[in-house]
């Protein structure tokens, strides 16, 4: 434990008991007495806390903070208990069974404290509690309760610690790191002797398997990853609870005092243990900063906090990266860090445990060999036949990877803590070795997962070390809600997804990228592609066009050919544009499609740039892909594909020609007429018969019919599309300037997220227009009363009986103070190259409540009618594209005009609240 210095200045003992005695020998009543006693310790409290935190702010060292914070409690925990039984309730002659111990346990008992963590106390009695036992434990809770700490407490004899030890996991453990604070010590001592005897000797593997399920369990809550956008820095993967587990498990089999122990006695390594105490320290630091600047116990890293602490913790902004991404990717490492040593831990258990692995039958062939690919079997891991073998055959490093994965088995801790003492020897000869190359290419394009072998690779550091640039991107986060992993845990996740559209175990949700991926010629260039998609980022320019630069540099590395080579640079060049044509253009333009392909070129690309695309997306967190998206990816496949084949507007024409032919044969079966039948063929134009399925062209037939019969202004229809994600709302009625903008707002008011629209206007002068909306979670906006509510709405704004300015004011609010750190600059760009026949605006800014809505009444404003809009949603940002046209019917081409629309726009995009206060 370190030593304290200067202890006097956190909490002078001396002077604070003289202080007691002087209102002890004073006359005052009990009541007052006990009142000012309060204040003193009071007093004491806070000025030991704020040296405490003084010095906190001076060194910034976590490990000597939660020290001090500890010391102080117990030095006030001392002088209470001393008080109350020699002033308050003083015994002449105190029996054997009225002796007392107070014991501090859990994390108390460790000796760490931070800022705002609970206090756990045992007050350890003989046998029986006496009237004096509760006497002198009410006031000493009472008043360190009344000083505002929290505490945990107990009253218990040995006997019952021993037996509630014994059924109970968290009273076992809490034990296991007693310490004794004050009173009678041989109590305490008889206590340690019963809870090792009686409770640790000979349950280690229970305890083991116990403490490792519970640490399982806790990962699969916290979401089972340590790359989250907002890590808790006890409870998750890597954090602090982790290192509590491998104490515990140190100090329950070996019976040390501290992991440092292990180190002395061989058990574990030196680094092991300088890893252990620099990750410990770290996440100490981390946080009491935490505790310090939230004044709470917080321990998740929200968004509002890490710039702050990573300032704190002098974390600068360099070119490429911001301080708050250096920080939280050091916080990633030491997480990964965390993880290198639970593995080594865990392995050390079952040895001291001497457990038999558990086999599987298929293994059963194999695990009688007894070289394997120059390896050897350790229970059923595979490890190192000899301590030096990686640095006399360094190319063992990268094979090792690839047996376990073809064979099925797990590494041995030990072989991965030997490669961690070995990294230095991944260097350029082994990087340029044809070998190494080779296996790690079987690796990467391996028909089993090679997800799995890799995410290993990373964590021990090989990868990174094998492919510096990805060692570039290992821990790097982006600061951002859209982001939810770093980019190396994207990276491997991106590969597992697309090993897994391979094999068939997504073909509900991508169809597509499922057909097509079989047809693919070079599965090698597209598994590289998708390895080196954002290996460039953090770094100062386009990450897309840097990453193509690296591609071209491995390529051959790898042993790809230049063929090969040239199609991942040009996959990792353009891995965003597919996404961004699909989400933000109009497909049913030909110019869109048009551009797509010449950029494209060849179905091969088409094909790989899918599957690409798929894998990246759907590997960015768990609920940013939706088969909404999916659906526009297919789209623009398809008609990509149309066009490269034969001609979009052959197969335009044809498909218009398709969909009369269908609607007609299926109205005719439900009844309609030859003459009904050709006046609703002739209500729409040939983009409206290319935009929707037979499907949806039937429920709008039926719809356009009941409306036009019934004369009704107004008619709105909603239809749940599950495998999108999305509620189809589609409106009927006469089409008018602002009609979008009126519609938008009402949905804004009814608490709809509208993903995307499309925007038709029939020959006969009437608007059908389709908005797909979600609700505030991403799923689709399906309770039947917030529909009637959204139904409602669109009537009363339409017919002017709402007036949407008061009622989005009412429902503004201020954005989360955990979000509102982010700051995303508004943006407005104009294009008239994009289409043939309209301007499209692209607004970038932060998202917010009602913001669709002040786009496109700025948008009427200004006289400009909305063809079609797109809404993408990335995070914070909002990134938003509409395809317009002046009241002429025209592109909007004056540069004074122009410039008036990203002025009014620019203006619409800020936050009226922050309008407000500027004002």
């Amino acid at each position: 434990m370190n030593k304290i210095v200067r202890q006097r200045a956190i909490v002078d003992r001396r002077a604070l008991i003289g202080r007691l005695n002087d209102l002890a020998a004073s006359d005052l009543s009990k009541v007052k007495r006990r009142s000012k006693v309060l204040e003193i310790f009071k007093e004491v409290l806070n000025a030991g806390r704020a040296e405490v935190r003084t010095r906190f702010d001076k060194h910034g060292d976590g490990t000597q903070t939660v020290r001090e914070n500890c010391f102080l409690i117990d030095q006030l925990i001392r002088v209470i208990h001393d008080f109350a039984a020699a002033h308050e309730f003083p015994h002449s002659i105190r029996t054997a069974g009225e002796a007392m111990s107070l014991v501090a346990v859990g994390g108390y008992g460790r000796g760490e404290l931070s800022p705002q963590s609970d206090i756990d106390l045992l007050f350890l009695t003989p046998y029986k509690r006496t009237p004096w036992h509760e006497q002198i434990v009410e006031y000493i809770l009472y008043m360190l309760w009344d000083m505002g700490l929290k505490v945990g407490q107990s009253t218990r004899s040995a006997d019952e610690c021993v037996r509630l030890a014994k059924g109970d996991l968290t009273i076992r453990t809490a034990l296991l790191e007693m310490r004794w604070i004050w009173g009678d010590q041989p109590l305490f001592k008889e206590l340690k002797a019963r809870y090792a005897s009686d409770v640790i000797s000979g349950s280690g593997e229970e305890f083991v398997e116990s403490k490792l399920a519970e640490r399982d369990s806790r990962h699969e809550q916290m979401g089972d990853t340590r790359y989250v956008l907002e890590p808790n820095v006890k409870e998750g993967k890597g954090g602090l609870r982790d290192l509590h587990t491998l104490y515990w498990l140190a100090k329950y089999l070996y019976r040390v005092a501290d992991v440092a122990e292990l180190a002395e006695t061989g058990v574990i390594s030196k680094d092991a243990w300088r890893r252990f105490a620099k990750a410990q320290g770290f996440l100490w630091t981390v946080r009491c900063h935490l505790h310090y600047l939230t004044g709470r116990a917080e321990d998740r890293l929200t968004f509002d906090v890490q710039p702050e602490i990573a300032q704190r913790m002098n974390y600068a902004d360099r070119a490429g990266s911001r301080g708050v991404e250096r920080f939280m990717k050091h916080f990633f490492l030491v997480a990964k860090d965390v993880g290198d040593l639970t593995r080594l831990f865990c392995a050390l258990a079952e040895e001291q445990q001497k457990r038999k692995p558990k086999i599987r039958l298929g293994q059963l062939l194999f695990l009688k060999r007894a070289n394997i690919a120059g390896f050897k079997l350790d229970g059923d891991r595979l490890t190192v036949v000899a301590d030096d073998q990686f640095a006399t055959e360094p190319v063992a490093m990268i094979r090792l990877f690839h047996t376990a994965l073809e064979h099925g088995v797990d590494i041995h801790p030990k072989a991965l803590d030997l490669l961690h003492r070995n990294l230095k020897r991944i260097n350029a000869a082994l990087r340029a070795d044809p070998e190494a190359n080779r296996l790690f290419m079987s690796i990467l394009t391996s028909r089993k997962n090679p997800e799995v072998a890799l995410r290993l690779m990373n964590e021990s550091g090989v990868l990174g070390r094998f492919i510096p640039d990805f060692g570039r991107v290992v821990a790097q986060m982006q600061y951002d809600m859209y982001h939810v992993y770093t980019v190396d845990e994207h990276t491997v996740q991106a590969i597992g997804i697309l090993h897994a559209i391979e094999r068939g175990e997504l073909v509900e949700e991508v169809p597509a990228s499922s057909e097509v991926i079989h047809k693919i010629a070079s599965r090698d260039a597209l598994y590289m592609s998708v390895l080196l998609h954002d290996i460039a980022k953090g770094r100062n320019g386009d990450h897309s066009v840097l990453g193509a630069d690296v591609a071209l540099k491995l390529g051959p590395r790898f042993g790809l050919s230049d063929e090969e080579t040239e199609t991942v640079a040009w996959l990792v060049r353009e891995h965003l544009t597919m996404s961004r044509i699909a989400f933000k253009r109009d497909i049913d333009d030909p110019k869109t499609i048009a551009d797509f392909v010449a950029k494209v070129q060849s179905p091969e690309r088409l094909r790989l740039l899918l599957c690409l695309t798929v894998a990246d997306i759907r590997a960015v967190g768990p609920t940013v892909w939706n088969g909404w998206k999916g659906g526009l990816l297919r789209e623009l496949f398809h008609r990509a594909q149309d066009m490269m084949l034969g001609g979009l507007a052959e197969a335009r024409e044809y498909r218009v020609q398709a969909a009369h032919r269908t609607v007609t044969a299926e109205l005719t079966k439900q009844g309609w007429t030859g003459s009904d039948i050709e006046a609703h063929l002739a209500r729409g134009y040939p983009t409206y018969w290319t935009s929707f399925d037979t499907a949806t062209h039937l429920r709008h037939a039926r719809l356009v019919r009941e409306a036009e019969a019934t004369k009704a202004p107004l008619t709105v229809d909603s239809r749940v599309d599950a495998f999108r994600s999305v509620t189809e709302i589609t409106v009927y009625t006469s089409d008018h300037p602002g009609l979008f903008s009126q519609i938008a707002g009402a949905m804004a008011v009814s608490g709809a997220n509208i993903v995307d629209a499309k925007i038709v206007t029939m020959a006969n002068g009437m608007a059908l227009d389709t908005f797909w909306i979600q609700d505030s979670e991403g799923g689709p906006f399906n309770n039947p009363a917030k529909l009637a509510k959204l139904s409602a709405a669109v009537e009363q704004v339409l017919s002017g009986r709402m007036r949407l300015d008061r009622e989005l004011a009412a429902r503004k609010g201020k954005l989360p103070t955990r979000t509102a750190v982010f700051k995303v600059p508004p943006r407005v760009m104009t294009d008239n190259s994009a289409s043939s026949n309209f301007t499209l605006i692209e607004v970038n800014g932060r998202d917010r409540p009602g913001l669709l809505y002040d786009l496109t009444a700025a948008m009427t404003q200004l006289g400009l009618q909305i063809a079609s809009a797109h809404i993408s949603t990335y995070g914070e940002r909002v990134v938003d594209v509409f395809y317009v046209k002046d009241v002429f019917g025209l592109k909007v081409e004056h540069g004074r005009k122009l410039d008036q629309m990203r002025d009014t726009l620019l203006k619409a995009l800020e936050d009226p609240a922050s309008r407000e206060a500027a004002q």
